[in-house]
């Protein structure tokens, strides 16, 4: 099992940058396929990210496509999302997510077995 916690979020305006950090307790992190996911108000909790267990493989969203970038350092059990160019449609609670299964990353919500908290991420025009 495994323990996940975000930080990072916070308000900027559009077009600046944040770093997200998710930082991973319990299980080695290498275990995992490793994702981020967001979930605006009224809307459902879509997919953003997603890296292999040694961060060899990445996926994104097009929407985040070129802006985003997802990484990890298994040494220190955590995760990052990079986010540049950052638009207010970009706003919404970000989540990290571990799946313990797949072999490659996965895009799909339901294959993943962990979630932290979330963090909020709020870009102003």
């Amino acid at each position: 099992q495994v323990q996940l916690v975000e930080s990072g979020g916070g308000l900027v305006q559009a077009g600046g940058s944040l770093r997200l950090s998710c930082a991973a307790s319990g299980r080695t992190l290498s275990s995992y396929v490793m994702g981020w996911f967001r979930q605006a108000p009224g809307k459902e909790r879509e997919f953003v990210a997603a890296i292999s267990n040694y961060g060899v493989t990445t996926y994104y969203a097009d929407s985040v496509k070129g802006r985003f970038t997802i990484s990890r350092d298994n040494a220190k059990k955590t995760v990052y999302l990079q986010m540049n160019s950052l638009k207010p449609e970009d706003t919404a609670v970000y989540y990290c997510a571990a799946d313990r299964t797949s072999y490659d990353p996965s895009t799909l919500l339901y294959d993943y077995d962990y979630w932290g908290q979330g963090t909020q991420v709020t870009v102003s025009s």
